[in-house]
């Protein structure tokens, strides 16, 4: 069971189960937001989400078995303890599951269209598997979309069919509010696939990528990191300015959890050499996504009962 857990990474899968969760039972359920969705339903979407992307993840091991030899090769799953025939015949049946369910769903909200999102995301994943992830950038950008998208979908399903002449204006700024947490949500793995680039730089060179760091260097793409981290932190700050300095405890919290460890990050990546270096870094940047995420319920509870 467990090299099992570890194939589908189910540690990154559990943070995407908590968002999700998180806006539906604490943002939308305590701001009384109405929801498309029946409970059950809702936690087939959130299956459905986590299905596809452990079968990208699966798929993902299936194609990286040369460099994962290579970059950690005592984490090795497929082709050691699990076989690659057994390997793909798990990447099918989460997959298909994943689908199946989401084309349940479409027609439960009357949007049949709508599964072909589910099929969209399901074969870019493969195909970020077997050649996107070996194009400059863009492998690293499609994975930090997928990622983010996973917030977007929940307003897709579970409120956009909600939406009528009353409640527009309340439904735009939910959705505006997703879209920041999805924004947001990029950004941080845009960057933390940048850094295991710089991780995994030597069995990735090996096998012919063409990552940022073995194309202009380790010490320029460090540099890059750093500049780009700069984004979420102004992004934040200006968040905080905005819309949350009334509500204190909310504003403590992002500026000690998810700003000051984004700061501490920009300083170490200046500086960063070592492959443990940069292990790390991309730990703390998933750290720093967790406390993100937990601040969907800091903020509800510091609105509802400062109001």
């Amino acid at each position: 069971m467990f090299p099992f857990l570890k194939l589908i990474r189910f540690q990154n899968l559990l943070i995407l189960a908590l968002m999700q969760l998180l806006f539906r039972y604490v943002f939308f359920k305590l701001q009384n937001i109405p929801s498309a969705l029946a409970d059950w339903q809702y936690s087939l979407l959130v299956l459905s989400t986590i299905l596809i992307a452990a079968g990208g993840y699966v798929i993902n091991n299936v194609f990286d078995q040369n460099t994962d030899l290579i970059n950690k090769p005592n984490h090795v799953i497929v082709g050691k303890t699990i076989s690659e025939t057994n390997a793909y015949n798990l990447y099918l049946a989460l997959t298909a599951s994943g689908v199946a369910i989401g084309f349940y769903l479409s027609n439960v909200i009357e949007k049949p269209g709508f599964a072909s999102i589910f099929i969209l995301v399901a074969a870019t994943l493969y195909l970020y598997a077997t050649s996107l992830k070996q194009m400059l950038v863009i492998g690293n950008i499609i994975v930090a979309l997928l990622l983010s998208f996973s917030v977007v979908i929940i307003g897709i399903f579970d409120l956009f069919p909600t939406i009528h002449e009353g409640n527009q204006q309340q439904m735009g700024v939910v959705f505006s509010i997703l879209l920041d947490y999805a924004l947001f949500t990029f950004f941080l793995n845009f960057m933390r696939e940048i850094v295991k680039d710089l991780e995994d730089v030597d069995g990735d060179y090996n096998e012919g990528m063409n990552t940022l760091p073995i194309v202009i260097g380790k010490s320029r793409t460090a540099k890059i990191v750093f500049g780009i981290s700069f984004i979420p932190i102004i992004f934040m700050l200006y968040y905080i300015n905005k819309y949350l300095l009334e509500l204190v405890f909310t504003t403590v919290y992002l500026l000690l959890f998810v700003v000051g460890p984004l700061l501490y990050f920009a300083v170490k990546i200046w500086t960063a050499k070592s492959k443990k270096e940069f292990h790390m870094l991309s730990l703390l940047l998933k750290c720093i996504l967790l406390f993100g995420v937990l601040s969907i319920v800091v903020i509800t509870l510091n609105i509802k009962y400062n109001a």
